[in-house]
C-alpha cells in the first residue's frame, strides 16, 4: 500500500496530469475544508481536462475528464483531516489504483480567507464555486436495495462492496467500489436538480462509456426516514425501483 504525498509542486508526477497538488483556503480555526461543489479546467501539454472535486464535511472526491471528445480519465476519493497543514485522505477507491497502489493522499495545503485554489505546474488555478445552493437529496447516500413485487430486497451497506452517490450544489457522481480490494468498477456524474419528487441527471462523464455522455435522465423520488426511493429507467433503459440509504 503506498501513500502518495503532494509535495513540490508537481517535481514527482510532472508528467501525469492526474496528480494535482491542492492548496485550500480556509480559515485557520477550521477543522474541515469548505464544503462545495468545486470546478475547474486545466490544460497539460495540450491536452484540455475538466475537474470535479465533491467536499463535504468529511468526505472528498475529485474527478479528473475530458469534455470534447468525451474521456474519463481518473477519480479518487475517501473520508479526510486537516492535519499539521495537510490534508489527508484515506481512500476508499482510487480508479488507477491496479496501476499506482496508492490509498493514501497527504495534501499540503494553505488558507487564505474562504477561497480554494488548486496549484497544478507552479500556477494556481481558482476553483469555481457557484451559488451554493441546497436540493433535497444533497448528501452521501448507499445503494441498500431494491423495491419488488415481493416488497423491499435490502442489501447490507456495510459490506465492502459499496456503490455510493455523493450529490453536492447541483453536481452528482455515483462509485462502485471494495474498500477492502480497493476495486473500481464504475462511475459517472455531471449536473443535477432534485424538486417536487423529480429527479434529473445530465452526464458529463461516464467511465464505462463515454458515448452516454450527453445524456439526460428523469427519475421520481421520495424520502422516508433517511431513505432516497429511486424511481425510473437506468441509462440502458431498464426500468429501476432502487433504495439509497443517507452515509455520514
Amino acid at each position: 500500500m503506498k501513500t502518495y504525498i503532494c509535495s513540490n509542486l508537481f517535481e514527482k508526477f510532472i508528467k501525469n496530469p492526474m496528480f494535482l497538488v491542492l492548496l485550500c483556503s480556509v480559515s485557520v480555526a477550521h477543522a474541515q475544508l469548505p464544503s462545495y461543489a468545486y470546478t475547474f479546467e486545466s490544460n497539460f501539454e495540450g491536452n484540455s481536462n475538466s475537474h470535479l472535486l465533491l467536499v463535504d464535511q468529511n468526505y472528498l472526491v475529485h474527478t479528473v475528464y475530458s469534455k470534447s471528445p468525451a474521456d474519463f480519465k481518473k477519480t479518487v476519493g475517501g473520508y479526510y483531516e486537516l492535519k499539521n497543514d495537510h490534508i489527508i485522505v484515506n481512500l476508499e477507491f482510487n480508479s488507477n489504483f491496479s496501476m499506482d497502489s496508492i490509498t493514501t493522499i497527504s495534501i499540503p495545503y494553505t488558507l487564505k480567507g474562504n477561497q480554494l485554489f488548486l496549484e497544478l505546474e507552479g500556477n494556481k488555478n481558482q476553483m469555481n464555486t457557484g451559488p451554493l445552493t441546497s436540493q433535497d437529496l444533497d448528501g452521501k447516500w448507499l445503494m441498500a436495495g431494491r423495491v419488488t413485487e415481493e416488497g423491499e430486497n435490502r442489501r447490507d451497506t456495510t459490506r465492502p462492496r459499496k456503490t455510493m452517490k455523493f450529490l453536492h450544489n447541483g453536481y452528482f457522481q455515483w462509485i462502485a467500489f471494495n474498500t477492502e480490494t480497493m476495486e473500481f468498477f464504475g462511475t459517472g456524474g455531471g449536473s443535477f436538480t432534485s424538486t417536487d419528487g423529480k429527479y434529473i441527471e445530465n452526464i458529463e462523464f461516464f467511465s464505462r462509456d463515454n458515448s452516454r455522455v450527453g445524456a439526460s435522465l428523469d427519475f421520481n423520488y421520495n424520502l422516508k426516514n433517511g431513505n432516497w426511493y429511486h424511481m425510473g429507467k437506468s441509462s440502458k433503459g431498464d426500468p429501476l425501483h432502487e433504495i439509497w440509504s443517507s452515509r455520514n
